[in-house]
This record gives C-alpha cells, structure tokens and sequence, in this order.
C-alpha cells in the first residue's frame, strides 16, 4: 500500500521501504528512507500520515509489490534507537490481525502502547568518591558519609547517598563543592533486580517432582510445546511451574508468567519473590506511565527477566523469549472483548509455536477446550491429584434452599450461618462468596411498580448504598439514590430487590456483630491497592468473616479460612450461554477451593434452588471427570467449540430500525455454504449499550471451517456500514450477552 505522496524531487534516495502503522489500515504504507539512514524489518520509525506523525513498524518486504519511484513517497522521519520487534513477534501480528479479522495497524498498536520508550531511558546522574581529595573540616555528618562510601565504594546517586548516610542533600552538596567527589553517569537501573534460580529450591513431593521434571525436560528442548498442568486447589501448581521458569532462566533466556488479575495477586508476587529472591516485573493497566515505558523498554533490550502480567503482556517485544506460563487458563479474564476481541490463552499457545518455545498452562479446573487438546495428544498434561502436604479437600454439600430458606428479607440459609458461626468460634474464618456488586441488582418503587433503569443501557441501575449512588455498570452512568419515585413521587417506598455483597455485609453483622467482617468487590473505594491490603489483612488472620464477589476466587491464600459459602449458586446457570455450566463449575470450584488449603477440616456450603443439577452434583460427589465427560459428550454433539466454530457479528447504531435493517442486509448478504450456518439476527440479549442499540448474527461452522473467509465474503459482499452504523467480529466469543 504506497503512502501519502510529496512533490516530486523532494526526497532523493534509492531504498523504499513498507511501514506499519498503528492506525486501522488494512496493512503497510510505503516510505522512502532518507540518505544516511538504515533501517531493517522490525526498525521502529516516525512516519507521516496526512499532517500527524506517527510512530511505524518497518515491515517485511512484499515480494510481489511493485515497484515504486522513492521520489513520489514521503520520507521516514526518525528511526528511534530501540532494538527491533523481532520476526517472531511480526509474524504474531499478522496472525492475529488474520484470526480475529482485525486490521494489522490494531494489532501493531498493542505492541506500539507506549512510545515514550522508544529513545534509550536517560543515564543517571551519580557522584564517584575521590579518596585522595578529602575537606579539611569533618564534621559528624560528613564522617557518616565517608564511612558509606568506605563500605561501599563506586559511585552514588546524591539522593542514594544522603539516605544511606542518614544526612541531608545539603551535606553532599557542601561534599562536592569541596572537590571530594567528581560528577559520573550511571546506567539506568532496572525496574526489578535478576532473579536468583538457586535461591530456595523447594522440596517438592512426589507428584510435584516428576510434575516439575517434565517441564524442565520441555524447556530443554528449545522447541515448541505446550503442557497442562491439571492440579486441584491448593495443589502447589505454582511451585511446580517456577521449576519451568528457573530453567529458562539457568538458559538465559527470558519468561512471561500471564495472570488474570494481576493487580489483584500480590501473594503470587510473594511466592515469586520467596522462590527467586526478587520480584518479576509487572505489566497491567494500573502500572504508572513511566513504569510501563521502563518495562517496555528493559524487556526489549533482554534486561528484564522475568515479566508477570495481564494478557496485554503477551504483546511485549520480549528480546529472548523462552518460555510461557497461563496460570488460571481458564479465566474469562483471558479474553479482550474490545477493539480487537482476542483470547490472550489460545493467542499465547500461537505465540510459543510461532517462537518455537516451550508454553505450559495451569488450572484446578481446566478449560474444555484445553481438556480436548490434552486428551487428542496436542497438549502434554501432568496431575496433581491431591493438595500439598496431604491436607484434605473441603467436604462440599448443597443446602437446598427449598427446605432450607433464609428468614424473611435474608439470604442466608441457617444451615449456612450455623456453619459460620461455629467457624468464628474455633477462631477460623468464614468466606461469603456471591458474585454481585453493589447492594442491590434491582431497586423497584412499592407503589408504582418503577424500576431504575440505565438511560444509556439495557440494564437495571445497581444500588451502591455506602455510596449512596445507583450505577450502571456496563456504561458507568451513576446517578444519586433518590428520597422519591421519580415517576409518582412517593416517598420512602423504593425497594431493594435481591442481594449484591454490600447487603450481605449489612445481614452478617445483624448475626454476628462483634466479629470482624471484610468485603471485597473490585470496584469498591481505594482500587486495587486497597484490595492487595486487605487480602494480606485476611491472610494473616486479621478478619473473622470474608464477603467476596469472583475475585475471592483467584488463586488467594488464606491459611486460617475453614468454611466457604457460595450464597447464590444457581446464578450462572440462567443466562443461556453455551458455557454456562462449565463456568459455574469452575467458579464454585475455585471459591470453594479457598477452604482448608492448610490442612484444617474444611466445609464447602453451596446455597442452590437446583441441587440436582449436573454442576451441583458434580461438585459435591467430587467426581469432576463425570462432569467433564458429560459436558465433553454435550458440546460434541452440539458441534460447539472445540468441536466446531463459532463467530459472533456485532451490529451497532444509535438509531434502532437502522441497526436492524442493516443486521438484515448483512445476514442476505450471507452465501450459502454447506458447512456454515447464520443464525439471526437477534437483538443481544443487552440489546443497548452507552446508547447504541446491538444486534448480533451468530455464524456457526464445522470444526475445519474456514469461518474467517467466510465472514470476509459475508462483510465484502453486504452494504458498507454508514452514519452510526459499526460492525465489530468477534472470532470464538466467549460472552453471549
């Protein structure tokens, strides 16, 4: 694709070359590159586009483009001092630009998040001792000083001194200016010291060992595969896949662990840092700027070592990249539902065998998908089939809610706060599960029968009480709780219909009020630091009663936690998604998993109105593979993935007969085809979203389907989305709503 043109005569030099740029174009614009510069595949570059400038990947040639005058192209601006994106991570671009239909610029775009980093980080400026020069006045703060520099002689930075030294800048100063110490520059530091792989080596049981030996061997191979590690709750799957990474390192090569919340999991950094000595560099959406740009930039350059991070880690430009971790690789988490909709699980196991490295994934409840490629031979897998150090599984029950029910305006059975109860007092804790924000999902008015509803959504307003806000919180519209019905204007008659965990907290303390109650919810005041401080407050013991929407379920360890109760499990099971059972299974499983991980007697309560529903039972007889076999047995015949394919077409407008007149034209616009078919379109069962209303066509094929050109075919061949109309395609979606 040739660039914006310039005058001819303008630029004279005989080298052009493709640039991709981190716009929604369908692929590179050709540049002329200026005399005296050298630029190779992979170089990053300023380029012009139109009257901006713009940050380029240079691209591989095309061998079957024409050939084009340099003087007609505009030139490349500035070829920035970075080492270049390898050909490994190019060929990743294109392959995720062709698999979920995104233009290659989005793509590149992730890789291009932080320009900033682009120019080598400044050296810093530091003072080297000159012992032969010393000031004729030694005063006490200055003895301290030449006692530092005596025990640790090199260069300082001036701030780095005056703390070590216990003195003020002001000393230092007075220091230099007497000739003791001459002015020098440092290398940038790293963001995270090395991690030291002989350290602590742990004494890993049976299982764990030959779990830990199968990874090494991988790693050793220096070729691609991909292992599963398939290990219950509280089975020290962590511990087995850091043999893995400390591997990899003792080769010299670099390791990216991918987490699904890592803001959350500073006790995975803890176990990290014991293990190593040092913590990995982190890499999430809650980083300061100039954090990220000095991770960017040290994993580019193979300074980094070890990265821990969120699936936008997955675009770092890693220089040596040897191995890759999904921990929790069933997580939702995992997938990106926004401009480009992609799975960072199934993206990382292109991403090893792309590079030709070894990629090893973990989970207490592994994803079907990961299930079949394990049981076809694609993946390698190793169990863990029993907790580390013998310490037993919770005993799981169900309390049917139809014999037990909580009092009236509760929702907490008797037998569950029976349990609860009894746990605080043998001086053990007590976990609360229920996976609704807020206080209420729904507030209603008495009198008229008004229900608060989002202006911008299809979505009841959810009440925050402590807040004193009723949110939205798909699009974010908060508005303040009302005294009256804005429809009748009847006061003190609005109602709050059903539980979210801040009314929970309001019904333990009525039972239980001298004990020490903690919620936890991701949207709650302070953010993510608040939380990682309270999770270590739970984890030392410093909370009787725990309530907790799905982050409780990630991983956490609380030593002294005994009795979990899951309030509302039949949640999940109604939303007519294809995975809704293989999702509930895998959430009450985690939260359950939180009990007893230290070998105390533990006790799993699952409040359910369906207790004889193949997740319930699965769940509480233990015999987990049943249910896989089931759900295997049922997505099969479905054809549903991984036996088959899906893509979703998500129609969007701001005027609503628009949006589905064009949903129409499209699904006409569709061939016929023997192997796919095209279902709607149907309104999204959240059919308006920050005021743009949505409609979807589900495209479902044979597992050896070629969903990709047929959607191609279905898009070129339908009316150009015009005015407000946006189409969005989403490869494998993994959110039905």
């Amino acid at each position: 694709m040739v660039g914006d043109s310039k005058k001819s005569g303008e630029m004279t030099t005989g080298q052009v070359v493709p640039v991709l740029v981190p716009l929604p174009v369908p692929g590179p614009y050709s540049y002329a590159v200026p005399e005296g510069m050298d630029v190779t595949p992979g170089a990053i570059v300023q380029v012009p586009v139109g009257p901006r400038q713009v940050p380029g990947l240079v691209w591989d040639a095309d061998e079957n483009a024409g050939v084009i005058d340099p003087a007609k192209l505009r030139p490349i601006t500035q070829a920035f001092d970075c080492p270049p994106i390898d050909a490994t991570m190019r060929r990743f671009i294109d392959w995720v630009a062709a698999w979920t239909l995104t233009p290659p610029g989005l793509v590149a775009r992730m890789v291009l998040r932080v320009p900033a980093a682009f120019d080598p980080e400044p050296w810093v400026p530091a003072l080297q001792p000159m012992p032969e020069t010393k000031p004729e006045r030694l005063t006490p703060t200055r003895k301290r000083v030449f006692e530092m520099i005596e025990d640790n002689p090199g260069a300082w930075t001036k701030s780095g001194l005056a703390h070590a030294a216990g003195v003020s800048i002001s000393v230092i100063d007075g220091l230099v200016k007497a000739g003791t110490f001459k002015p020098v520059v440092l290398p940038p530091p790293a963001v995270v010291p090395d991690p030291d792989t002989g350290r602590k080596r742990p004494e890993l049981s049976g299982d764990q060992a030959e779990a830990a030996e199968t990874l090494r061997h991988a790693v050793g191979t220096d070729c691609y595969s991909a292992t599963l590690i398939d290990g219950v709750t509280g089975s020290g799957k962590t511990e087995v896949y850091f043999e893995a990474v400390a591997a990899a390192l003792d080769k010299g090569k670099q390791a990216l662990i991918l987490l699904p919340e890592i803001a959350l999991t500073a006790t995975f950094l803890e176990r990290f840092h014991d293990r190593f000595g040092a913590r990995p560099a982190e890499w999430h959406s809650d980083m300061a700027p100039k954090m990220r740009e000095k991770v960017w930039r040290q994993v580019a350059e193979g300074r980094v070592r070890v990265v821990a991070g969120a699936r936008s880690a997955l675009f770092l430009p890693f220089r040596d990249l040897g191995l890759i971790v999904i921990d929790e690789e069933h997580d939702q988490a995992y997938k990106q539902d926004e401009r480009v909709f992609y799975n960072a699980r199934d993206m990382a196991v292109v991403r090893a065998h792309l590079g030709d490295l070894p990629i090893v994934l973990a989970s207490a409840t592994p994803s079907i998908e990961s299930r079949v490629n394990a049981e076809a031979g694609r993946y390698g897998v190793v169990r863990l089939a029993s907790r580390f150090g013998e310490a037993a599984m919770p005993d799981l029950r169900t309390i049917d809610m139809r014999k037990h029910p909580p009092a009236r305006g509760g929702f907490l059975s008797p037998v569950l706060l029976k349990a609860v109860g009894q746990a605080i007092e043998r001086g053990e804790q007590a976990l609360l599960f229920l996976n609704r924000r807020g206080y209420a999902p729904l507030t209603l008015c008495r009198v008229c029968g008004h229900r608060f509803q989002c202006p911008n959504c299809s979505a009841w307003l959810v009440e925050h009480r402590f807040r004193q806000q009723m949110q939205c919180h798909h699009c974010g519209h908060a508005e303040k709780v009302p005294e009256a019905c804005p429809q009748c204007g009847t006061l003190d008659h609005l109602a709050a219909c059903g539980p979210g965990v801040e009314r929970l907290v309001e019904e333990v303390v009525q039972h239980f009020p001298d004990a020490r109650t903690v919620m936890l919810s991701s949207d709650m005041p302070g953010g993510a630091k608040r939380l990682r401080l309270e999770l270590d407050a739970i984890a030392k013991g410093e909370a009787d009663i725990v309530i907790g929407t799905q982050l409780v379920a990630k991983g956490h360890h609380f030593p002294k936690m005994t009795v979990v109760g899951v309030v509302d499990a039949d949640i999940g099971l109604t939303n007519g998604d294809p995975r809704a059972a293989e999702r509930t299974f895998q959430l009450l499983h985690q939260v359950t998993g939180r009990a007893g991980r230290t070998g105390e007697k533990s006790l799993g309560l699952i409040q359910t109105y369906q207790p004889e529903h193949p997740v319930m039972a699965a769940l509480v007889s233990g015999d987990r593979e049943r249910f896989y076999e089931r759900e295997i047995g049922e997505r099969q015949r479905a054809g549903l993935p991984p036996f088959g394919r899906l893509a979703a077409l998500i129609i969007s407008g701001e005027d609503k007969a628009e949006t589905e007149k064009y949903a129409r034209s499209l699904r006409a616009a569709a061939p016929r085809s023997d192997d796919i078919d095209v279902l709607g379109p149907a309104e999204a069962p959240l059919a308006l979203i920050r005021g743009r209303y949505r409609y979807r066509l589900l495209i479902h094929g044979d597992r050896k389907s070629d969903i990709q050109a047929y959607i191609r075919s279905v898009l070129s061949a339908g009316p150009k989305a015009r005015g407000s109309l946006r189409v969005q395609v989403d490869v494998d979606p993994q959110s039905f709503l």
